[in-house]
């Protein structure tokens, strides 16, 4: 086990350099190859109207002009031990972990973003569990009353679920819920430290609005894996040794439809954490999809690397950790 876990780990740190040489080269290299000169490069960092001198600037601070590999080298060990910014007049120090210096703002990248994680945090979490309790009970019930009304009913909203884009259900609930009714007005982001009843009640239709979606998709496949299962020879052998058919759903067959539940909670949670775009436009929450989309706006470059870097990170984790639960799962897979 404690190997499976270092060989992983070994792994993870390898896919995040990978992923850290892949995105710097879509924002540094692919340009250079496309033509562009660092001097063009640099004045997509400092305005919208830029003088030259302000230009050569940025461009001396940033290192533009060096080779890519040394630019790349300046890149990661800014992520792992902070890297100075310096053109001769002018110093700025991003701190560890420097996930870029936006020029624009004139600061670093990371502690914008940090600002922004518990938002995002708070919306992931809470919706993950409501649509993995929810989605996973459905699909089990509905596969056990293949048929029936319940079923039938369960899967129809599903597929409207699946169907239904976020930014839809998300102005209905406002529409019905906050606006009409005033069941939930005024929805903002309240911290959790600062008053957590009202962080809590601000985050429901959020949190209802987001688990729709997923819930549906994870009823549906739990129900199409619980058929399988069910029919298999050893759920047959179970009931013939007289085990209760609690004990047979659960830990029979529950436990073998687990294993793609895993696989895509991992990466649908590890996306979410990188930004839940379209749920945080709606609702208005200071996430960091709203900051990916502010950043796009502005055409601000080290902001979005810093959200790219943050997403493949949460998503690398993501993997990691449904590997080592796999471990729990089906203990073969250590081997």
């Amino acid at each position: 086990m404690i190997f499976f876990i270092i060989r992983r780990l070994i792994m993870t740190v390898f896919l995040l350099l990978v992923v850290s040489m892949l995105t710097f080269a879509i924002f540094f290299l692919v340009p250079r190859l496309g033509g562009e000169t660092p001097y063009e490069l640099a004045a997509q960092y400092v305005g919208r109207t830029p003088i030259p001198s302000e230009i050569h600037a940025v461009e001396i601070k940033l290192g533009l002009d060096a080779p890519i590999w040394l630019q790349y080298g300046r890149y990661v060990k800014g992520i792992v031990l902070g890297v100075h910014y310096n053109n001769g007049t002018d110093v700025s120090y991003c701190p560890f972990p420097c996930f870029g210096f936006s020029f624009r703002n004139d600061q670093p990248v990371w502690p914008q973003m940090t600002s922004d994680i518990p938002v995002t945090v708070s919306l992931a979490l809470g919706a993950a569990v409501l649509w993995l309790i929810g989605g996973v009970a459905v699909g089990v019930l509905s596969a056990l009353r293949k048929g029936t009304f319940f079923d039938r009913l369960s899967m129809g909203v599903a597929l409207a679920g699946v169907s239904l884009p976020v930014f839809f259900t998300g102005l209905i609930a406002l529409y019905l819920f906050s606006y009409r009714w005033s069941l939930f007005p005024n929805v903002h982001y309240v911290g959790i430290t600062t008053n957590p009843v009202q962080w809590a009640r601000n985050l429901i239709l959020p949190w209802i609005t987001l688990a729709f979606l997923y819930a549906a998709l994870y009823a549906r496949i739990t129900r199409a894996g619980m058929l399988e299962t069910m029919g298999e020879d050893y759920i047959r052998t179970a009931r013939a040794k007289g085990l209760p058919e609690r004990k047979v759903i659960l830990k029979h067959g529950l436990r073998a439809t687990l294993t793609p539940i895993v696989t895509i909670f991992g990466m649908d949670l590890g996306l979410l954490l990188g930004g839940a775009i379209l749920t945080e436009s709606v609702f208005s929450l200071p996430g960091l999809g709203q900051f990916t989309i502010l950043a796009i706006q502005n055409h601000d470059l080290p902001e979005i690397m810093g959200v790219v870097m943050l997403a493949a990170f949460f998503i690398v984790i993501a993997n990691l950790i449904v590997d080592i639960l796999y471990t729990v799962i089906d203990p073969r897979v250590r081997i």
